[in-house]
């Protein structure tokens, strides 16, 4: 992680929600729009880290059989377990990506908010693991703020470059506002499955 832990560990020292995940109507909407964003209606392991205080970690636990969430930050780890106690099918570690890799195959990863406080390098590495962590019909779901945020090293842009660029995945959805980019990319080609029965 380029960014010390020292920049979350302030921003959790002021806040519970740092980010406004619950309160501000712009971070319910991209949930939404996330969420609304997934072609299957069910996975089976997920993977989610950088997932601060686990509003979206609540909402993707109810779209899997087994979710695994990580942060970098202890008291972030302590809000999202706090948070996913109603979902037995989910954990939460800490953890610093990239070393802090798990082990095992992932039907979906969230890399959503985290890939600008990586370096170029470290992000590189983190999509390198995340694709060789899929399984045969696994894809990769990306979300992040396009504006500049003081103190990282990447902007969203860059951040999603190099999947297009370097990554053997085909995109299946891209969805561009002013403010955030949110991408979603399959290990094989794929699409809605229109006869999935609704649970």
């Amino acid at each position: 992680m380029s960014v010390s832990a020292s920049y979350f560990e302030h921003l959790f020292a002021h806040s519970d929600d740092p980010w406004a995940f619950r309160t501000r109507w712009y971070e319910k909407r991209k949930r939404e729009l996330l969420l609304a964003s997934l072609p299957r209606q069910y996975y089976g392991r997920v993977f989610e880290p950088a997932c601060a205080n686990g509003e979206l970690s609540a909402a993707l636990a109810e779209r899997c059989e087994s979710l695994l969430c990580q942060d970098l930050n202890a008291t972030a780890v302590q809000l999202a377990g706090e948070r996913l106690r109603p979902w037995p099918n989910a954990e939460v570690t800490q953890g610093c990506l990239p070393g802090d890799w798990p082990a095992g195959e992932f039907e979906l990863i969230v890399l959503s908010e985290i890939g600008y406080y990586l370096d170029p390098g470290q992000w590189l590495e983190v999509l390198e693991r995340a694709t060789a962590s899929l399984s045969a019909d696994g894809a990769l779901l990306l979300c992040h703020w396009l504006h500049p945020i003081d103190g990282c090293p990447q902007t969203g842009h860059q951040v999603h470059e190099p999947v297009a660029e370097r990554l053997p995945l085909y995109r299946s959805l891209r969805h561009e506002e002013a403010d955030f980019l949110l991408e979603y990319w399959c290990l094989q080609p794929c699409a809605i499955d229109l006869d999935e029965p609704c649970l």
